[in-house]
């Protein structure tokens, strides 16, 4: 289990983009979640499919499309349009959560909730749960209280990417700048001891 965590990105588009991508292609993410309230990864992951498939490039226009590449086609060009197609599927890796929302998950064993905004978490949501992820932090946050992890990837420029990985039946949190440089990383248990290495001076 890999998954990819990015804050709030509206502030430098650019440097988001590589490291959404960066995410996936150099650190293995299987899983990529935006938690900012904008719509900076929505139109990251559209540039991309407009790129590998050309203009309009939504899921209800795949027909048009394959009427356009197949209809007089030959064998291979077929094949490259179908090959397209299933790197454009790939990009449903990438997700938001909507403005207000929150999603429960199950990481390695362990109820998590995600919110864009940690104002948003009740009573209710911290009770049950192990691991609280936000969104709205200007520093990445790796932080136990008590039994739980609040965890954020802080926000782009300077911050804003965060990797949560199972490696030796353990659970890892691991902070990244914009350009994937590691800057420290935490051992998640269910106990209080932080186990924390800094990375660089």
């Amino acid at each position: 289990m890999r998954i990819g965590l990015l804050g709030p990105g509206c502030s430098d588009p650019k440097s988001f983009d590589r490291a959404a991508r960066g995410l996936r292609d150099e650190l293995g993410a299987e899983r990529v979640v935006y938690l900012g309230e904008d719509r900076t990864l929505e139109q990251s992951v559209m540039g991309w499919a407009v790129d590998l498939v050309g203009q309009p490039a939504d899921d209800a226009s795949f027909f048009l499309r394959a009427t356009d590449s197949c209809l007089n086609a030959n064998a291979d060009a077929i094949l490259d349009f179908l090959s397209q197609e299933r790197e454009r599927e790939k990009l449903r890796m990438f997700e938001s959560l909507a403005r207000g929302s929150r999603s429960v998950e199950i990481i390695a064993g362990r109820v998590a909730i995600l919110v864009t905004d940690k104002r948003l978490l009740s009573e209710e949501d911290i009770l049950p749960a192990h691991i609280l992820v936000y969104g709205r932090s200007v520093e990445a946050v790796m932080k136990p209280i008590g039994k739980r992890w609040f965890l954020s990837p802080g926000s782009f420029p300077d911050a804003g990417v965060m990797l949560l990985c199972e490696e030796d039946e353990s659970l890892w949190a691991r902070a990244y700048s914009p350009t994937l440089e590691l800057r420290n990383e935490a051992k998640i248990s269910l106990e209080a001891a932080l186990k924390m290495r800094a990375q660089g001076g």
